[in-house]
């Protein structure tokens, strides 16, 4: 949902100030034409990839206000359209210097508020401060950030004068949490059917998660509910009627949506959004199941399996996969052949699943040095194989007849060994 509301808001914060022309010191016809070198206007334009911080945070009705809750990397290309949504754990430890000079050692949804809660002129603080973490942690050089909470998602919804919402059951959930850690008395209930919603209800459509109803239980349904509410913000932002509150909704974003993005920066985002189904936005998230691990017995924190983050660096670096190797839709196993690493075949394997690889049940082999990709094929995958080869840095071996090097070997596919000189990166120690 939180790529899709950026993007909504996005058009909301444009659609406004253009018809208030300037009010936010942009609208300059000039500058959306020929915008600032290195802008995300001007790398859109140019076909150069764009990487954009998104945060989402509790905000004043919370204890602790800039915590943030959503740590969330949108990257695209606006050649190709491919998009990604790179997830990252709120509960992951980093070791990082606040803005104030002070050396932390803590989760790192403290570091937008730790940088927020220093006095300073600069409202950008604790944007900039979060962009420069999580550069570390992904590798990548973000062009810019943006920073939501719920009440801005309540106030825009209330600005436009409410939403329509067309339910295909009835949605009705008792556990529905309050803002004082416990559960709204009565709970909440919408009929099935087409429906005017303000701010707060499409707020309880959209993240509902415990509805009594099987139909609406899901993580399918939740997110369809969310693409629903999302729709409804872009058709009436979009409307006539919206333009005549370009102040209120203008004053919603100001109080309530942090940003170093101009609105031409924005405008040139929805205009690219518009051809960009948002079920066609690769999902990577970050997790205990790839490369982080439970840091402590509680569970309560992670930390990441290579401390460098050099694998993790990698695999981004190669997240966006050309569309002429999945298309091929070459059959993959992964065997670990690794001494000591029993669950990294597991692990890698999860991690290619995103990218649009197809694999099967990885195997634990005999262990080997060296890393190897097996084609099976007879060259029926090239551009999959060569960048199996290039990502895993492993030499390529047409087995011959009857050689099974691993069990179950996929019939005519790949088969990627991962040998100890991977695990040694895997873990950014030997193995």
């Amino acid at each position: 949902m939180f790529v899709g509301l950026v993007l909504a808001f996005a058009l909301v914060a444009w659609r406004a100030a253009d018809f208030l022309h300037g009010s936010l010191n942009v609208g300059n016809p000039i500058e959306q034409l020929n915008p600032p070198n290195g802008s995300v206007a001007w790398k859109m334009q140019h076909g150069q990839q764009v990487n954009l911080l998104l945060l989402g945070y509790g905000g004043a009705e919370n204890d602790a206000p800039y915590l943030t809750d959503t740590l969330m990397t949108l990257r695209f290309d606006p050649n190709t359209h491919q998009a990604l949504e790179i997830s990252v754990p709120r509960d992951l430890k980093v070791d990082y210097k606040n803005i104030d000079g002070q050396a932390v050692d803590d989760k790192i949804n403290t570091v937008y508020s730790n940088a927020m809660n220093v006095k300073s002129g600069d409202k950008d603080r604790g944007g900039k401060a979060a962009i420069q973490v999580m550069s570390q942690v992904t590798g990548l050089q973000y062009d810019g950030y943006v920073a939501v909470d719920f009440k801005a998602f309540r106030d825009v919804v209330d600005a436009l004068g409410g939403v329509d919402v067309c339910l295909d059951s009835a949605l009705d959930d008792n556990q529905y949490p309050n803002y004082s850690d416990g559960y709204v008395k009565g709970g909440i209930h919408f009929k099935a059917g087409c429906q005017h919603v303000n701010g707060e209800q499409a707020l309880e459509i959209a993240r509902s998660r415990h509805a009594e109803e099987a139909s609406q239980a899901s993580d399918f349904a939740r997110a369809k509910r969310q693409q629903l509410i999302i729709s409804a913000i872009k058709k009436k932002a979009q409307s006539g009627d919206a333009i005549t509150k370009a102040p209120q909704l203008l004053n919603a974003l100001q109080q309530d949506m942090s940003t170093n993005l101009t609105l031409t920066d924005l405008k040139a985002m929805y205009n690219w959004s518009k051809d960009v189904n948002d079920n066609s936005i690769k999902r990577i998230s970050i997790d205990n199941t790839n490369f982080i691990t439970d840091c402590d017995s509680g569970g309560a924190a992670l930390c990441p399996l290579d401390s460098d983050y050099t694998v993790l660096h990698s695999y981004l670096a190669n997240a966006f996969v050309d569309q002429g190797v999945l298309k091929e839709g070459a059959p993959i196993q992964v065997a670990n052949a690794s001494t000591s690493l029993p669950q990294m075949g597991d692990q890698v394997s999860a991690s290619l699943q995103p990218l649009g690889f197809k694999t099967s049940t990885p195997v634990r082999t005999t262990p080997h040095p060296q890393s190897v990709i097996y084609d099976y094929s007879n060259g029926k995958y090239p551009q999959t194989v060569r960048w199996l080869s290039s990502y895993f840095h492993a030499n390529v071996v047409k087995p011959s007849p009857g050689a099974e090097p691993t069990p179950d070997a996929p019939q005519g596919g790949v088969v990627v060994q991962l040998g100890r000189d991977f695990s040694v990166r895997w873990v950014g120690e030997s193995s």
